[in-house]
């Protein structure tokens, strides 16, 4: 569910060097699939972290699993599902986690898969990867590029295009499992991997903690949950900064009801399109004239859906929100409004009481906050792994949304780190900024794709903040 990073090209606190027009883009070693990472410099004497031998052996074995992953990762790109539809994706996640002797449970929260693997005594590491995609075409062009499409929960055909990058989340957890296992003689602590359903519909994370994850399944509290996400940056690139860095956010559904009747005669019904019609305007009051100027908010409305015929005034009429946010009380601000609003048309136009517009909460998750003692320990290494200037801890905090934390339930002494991997190939992102752009694509753009340089550097990203978490002591 994360959007492009929310800051303009003005505004830009990134201080990696963007090529200019023309200017060949050369990429970290540790970046290229066909050179070997150099090792990393040991950290400083006494200074804990994880062991420089072991993080180079675990990139070399993500090194010589480069082209598998790819595999898997175009596979899972060409056969992409929606939330709570992730049956094969789930199946894949399973089988090549119990092939590496993890502990392998299945259909928590429908279809939520978690591998376990116990090595020896604490810490315990919790790894989400989201596995759903969204319902857009996609339009990349790419050999490997989806061609499905699927239906929603109400039956509607749509298009399905792994067009935010869960594809590669899952890629990415696979290839750093493998790595890990091959180097298990050399840590200690409970690895726990999770393929999480349904991020795109804000619920897949929650459904599995309400299912039991913790209590029925008996999956071990973890002291630390990470993740990482897929971000247009270039490849090479790694946003991981503390505190709040990303927006909460509520999907909305409004049923405007009213009487239908022939499109002749609009006197005899009472149209819900036009009272959605104006609801979708004055919703927009509420965030330049109730919502204070200098408050982070966003009300957007996705999806209108109304009628069948050019003839006929239809009895109802759907209006899908999203809404974006930081504090409690401007959640509150947004919600209120909007109910105050679908109130005061329906009177309007006389309607009584039992044809009011209805509103479903269909989910909500609040702002992601990282724990600030976590993500200073694991920058040390992820800054050996890129380099000092491609890891961005002031990068401001995005209006996209995440369930990851949702994971936690109510285990509040969980610490969590959750970062932003640039995947953007550097060519495409080079040419966007010669152009004026800030970045190429959004996610959840059609055009949205992940360069195949990013797969083993993702996992090798993901190894590096597992390994530097099970050397940790509690923080």
């Amino acid at each position: 569910m994360q959007e492009q990073p929310g800051v303009s090209p003005e505004h830009d606190p990134m201080s990696i060097p963007y090529p200019s027009q023309g200017e060949t883009v050369t990429q970290p070693e540790s970046v290229r699939r066909d050179t070997a990472a150099p090792a990393a410099p040991a950290p400083a004497a006494g200074a804990g972290h994880a062991d420089a031998a072991l993080i180079a052996k675990v990139k070399a074995e993500i090194d010589a699993d480069a082209a598998r992953l790819t595999g898997i990762f175009k596979d899972i790109h060409e056969h992409p599902e929606l939330g709570f539809m992730e049956t094969r994706t789930a199946d894949i996640v399973a089988r090549e986690l119990k092939a590496l002797g993890f502990e392998v449970t299945t259909g928590i929260g429908k279809t939520g898969v978690v591998g376990i693997l116990r090595n020896g005594d604490d810490p315990t590491v919790m790894y989400r990867a989201d596995m759903d995609a969204n319902a857009v075409e996609e339009a990349t062009g790419l050999p490997y590029a989806s061609k499905v499409r699927g239906h929603r929960g109400d039956g509607k055909e749509v298009p399905v295009g792994h067009m935010c990058g869960h594809d590669a989340h899952v890629t990415w957890m696979l290839g750093m499992a493998k790595a890990l296992v091959a180097a298990k003689a050399d840590w200690h602590g409970t690895l726990i991997l999770v393929g999480q359903p349904a991020e795109e519909l804000g619920a897949g994370a929650k459904a599995m903690v309400d299912d039991g994850l913790y209590e029925r399944y008996g999956v071990p509290v973890p002291d630390y949950l990470y993740g990482l996400h897929t971000a247009p940056l270039p490849t090479g690139t790694l946003i991981s900064g503390s505190g709040a860095r990303m927006a909460g956010t509520d999907l909305i559904d409004v049923t405007f009801h009213g009487i239908g009747g022939h499109g002749s005669s609009p006197q005899t019904t009472k149209d819900p399109i036009i009272m959605a019609a104006l609801a979708i305007v004055e919703y927009q009051m509420i965030i330049s004239r109730a919502i204070d100027p200098q408050e982070a908010a966003v009300l957007t409305v996705g999806s209108v859906q109304a009628g069948n015929d050019n003839n006929v005034i239809p009895s109802e009429a759907l209006v899908k929100i999203n809404l974006r946010w930081f504090k409690p009380a401007v959640r509150e601000q947004l919600v209120k409004g909007i109910e105050n609003i679908n109130r005061s048309i329906a009177s309007a136009y006389g309607l009584p009481d039992h044809l009011l517009p209805t509103m479903t909460m269909k989910g909500s998750v609040p702002p992601l906050i990282n724990d600030a003692s976590l993500v200073e320990r694991i920058n040390v290494p992820l800054k050996r792994e890129l380099g000092e200037q491609r890891v961005l801890t002031d990068f401001p905090a995005l209006m996209g949304s995440e369930d990851c934390q949702m994971l936690m339930g109510d285990k509040q002494s969980i610490k969590l780190a959750y970062l932003q991997v640039g995947t953007a190939p550097p060519k495409i992102f080079a040419q966007a900024r010669a152009e004026g752009k800030f970045i190429p694509f959004s996610n959840h753009n059609p055009d949205y794709q992940v360069d195949l340089d990013a797969i083993p550097l993702g996992a090798k990203l993901a190894a590096v903040g597992v390994l530097e978490m099970l050397a940790s002591p509690t923080l």
